[in-house]
């Protein structure tokens, strides 16, 4: 775990106007920078950057935050992954990398390198291989296309990386997934008479590759095996190639297979990934959920597409948002996203695209399979079945939407079933009850956004005052503690509260120090930062008070029951 303490220190040295124009161009506007959203499709800037703040914030469709959190909404970065990127730009060691992990970074470079050298060699065979190529135009992918996804082409042999790497018998390249070692310690090349997928990890480095058999053997295809770079549950195959068009449409389309990926990208649909032919993981949603508010996933028609799919619903239901839309589309049996394409063309594609069941129909349809609604049994069954489902969903508007159509299903009223599911908001959501219920505590986030815009007179003056320190106020009285010291900045602050119960309160501090411009800092500020911190003030004693008198009143209640 990388110390709290270390996350001050990286954003106090890092700037996160240099930060965010390493990939969006930026443009000077007052004492701020604007420029188009990087998150989503506009033609007028309404994306802007502070440097007095550290913050970032669109007034377009609402997202802020810090130098830490843009990498991770824009790369795709883990926290760790975006910490350790910043902490590598300035030039400091992350404390949680011990020496030993050094040495594993150290050797997963020397890893990468192999494994581009290998890479350099399918290519160069695919260019060389009239089989491959002609495998290739049969499947409709064009030179363009094949340059685009960087494929190769590895030939039958059994030893033919011998040709490009002098040592043939280098640890790494078994450790790298490319030779396998036999018995008696007999060497032989993994792929043989494949076409060459290369997997890139987010950050554009070259971490294992795919192959398809380009006759009838099996397996159709062969991965890369786990390696200390590569974990095939954790991977997306084409996030490179199709991070710019997710963001210019808003939107993720999710295959199963490399082929899906490259045939739909040859007729121009674009912003595809694929699950490397494995069933969805929470990993694989919690990047696809970080990269877009919409994700649309695209299955076979058989059997094994459908439960993929319910696989897939079934992992969303705990982490799903309400402003996140989540569809799915499925092609007759027999039938894929690259054949379908091929055989229909882009645009009917796209009319079946536009044709994808939503999350919540998807998960009625599943609810209600067996299940006559005919009778009572049937609708018992149903009601049975939803009272599982809906305990695990964490979107609670969704929730309440999918209690109403249930209800009319079942010939209920909705108070009656909502009694009967006892859908309480499950212990996973209490963090996000906690976040709404501190929506509403106005006063608090006033003074917040006072103590950020008014650093200066805050230091200059003593508005020290010890409060009841519930969660707000304790919050309140640490700010005013560190004000006096050194300035306040808004996005160190979002990262010290990330994932706790004050995060909601700083992402609406956020947002109205963007929407409400700081005024001069004058006797009027100051008289504000007074009265609101003596109403805090009061506000706590009134609730000392409060709970004195109703301590007071269970123990009188418990004494004449005695």
């Amino acid at each position: 775990m990388i110390p709290s303490e270390f996350i001050q220190q990286l954003l106090q040295r890092v700037d996160i106007v240099n930060v965010v124009e390493r990939y969006v161009p930026l443009k000077k506007s007052g004492s701020g920078y604007v420029a188009r959203c990087p998150f989503h499709s506009e033609k007028t800037p309404s994306f802007s950057v502070s440097p007095e703040r550290q913050i970032y914030h669109c007034f377009g469709c609402g997202v802020s935050g810090s130098a830490i959190s843009f990498l991770m909404e824009y790369s795709g970065m883990s926290f760790p992954d975006a910490v350790r990127d910043l902490a590598q730009e300035v030039g400091l060691s992350v404390p949680a990398i011990q020496s030993q992990q050094r040495t594993d970074q150290t050797h997963d470079k020397s890893l990468m390198a192999v494994l581009a050298e290998a890479h350099e060699y399918y290519r160069n065979q695919l260019k060389n291989s009239p089989i491959a190529i002609d495998y290739l135009k049969k499947r409709g992918i064009s030179g363009v296309t094949a340059a685009r996804y960087q494929l190769g082409y590895a030939p039958g042999g059994w030893r033919n990386l011998a040709h490009q790497f002098a040592q043939y018998d280098d640890v790494r390249l078994v450790q790298a997934g490319l030779v396998i070692e036999g018995e008696e310690n007999k060497r032989y090349d993994r792929f043989r008479e494949r076409i060459m997928f290369p997997i890139f990890n987010q950050k554009g480095g070259l971490i294992g590759f795919g192959g398809r058999v380009l006759g009838a053997g099996e397996p159709k295809y062969l991965n890369s095996p786990e390696t200390p770079l590569f974990e095939k549950g954790r991977e997306l195959y084409g996030l490179t190639q199709a991070r710019q068009a997710i963001r210019e449409q808003g939107r993720v389309l999710v295959v199963e297979g490399y082929m899906d990926v490259v045939g739909l990208s040859e007729h121009g649909v674009m912003g595809v990934v694929a699950t490397l032919g494995t069933a969805v993981t929470p990993f694989h949603l919690e990047k696809l959920l970080r990269l877009s508010d919409e994700v649309v996933f695209a299955f076979d028609g058989d059997s094994a597409g459908r439960q993929a799919a319910k696989r897939a619903m079934d992992l969303l239901l705990p982490i799903l948002k309400d402003e996140k839309k989540i569809s799915f589309l499925f092609f007759p049996d027999g039938e894929d996203p690259d054949s379908f394409v091929r055989s229909q063309g882009r645009e009917l594609f796209e009319a079946k695209l536009s044709q994808a069941k939503p999350f919540s129909q998807f998960l009625l349809d599943v609810l209600e399979e067996g299940c006559d609604l005919q009778t009572m049994e049937g609708r018992a069954k149903l009601l049975s079945r939803s009272e599982k489902t809906l305990a695990k969903l964490s979107a609670s508007n969704l929730r309440l939407q999918l209690q109403q159509e249930l209800a009319q299903k079942a010939k209920l009223s909705s108070t009656l079933l909502e009694k009967n599911l006892k859908t309480a908001i499950p212990p996973s959501n209490t963090r996000s009850a906690n976040r709404r219920r501190m929506s509403i505590a106005s006063l608090e986030i006033n003074l917040i956004q006072l103590l950020f815009d008014h650093t200066t007179l805050v230091r200059s003056h003593m508005f020290l005052r010890m409060v009841d320190p519930n969660a707000l106020e304790q919050f309140i009285d640490d700010l005013l503690r560190a004000a006096k010291n050194h300035p306040l900045r808004l996005g160190d602050w979002l990262e010290r509260c990330r994932g706790g119960e004050l995060e909601g309160i700083m992402e609406q501090v956020s947002q109205r120090t963007h929407l409400i411009p700081s005024t001069s800092e004058d006797a009027h500020t100051e008289m504000e930062l007074e009265q609101g911190l003596i109403r805090l003030e009061q506000q706590s004693n009134k609730r000392y008070f409060q709970e004195l008198f109703e301590n007071f009143g269970t123990n009188l209640r418990t004494h004449r029951q005695a």
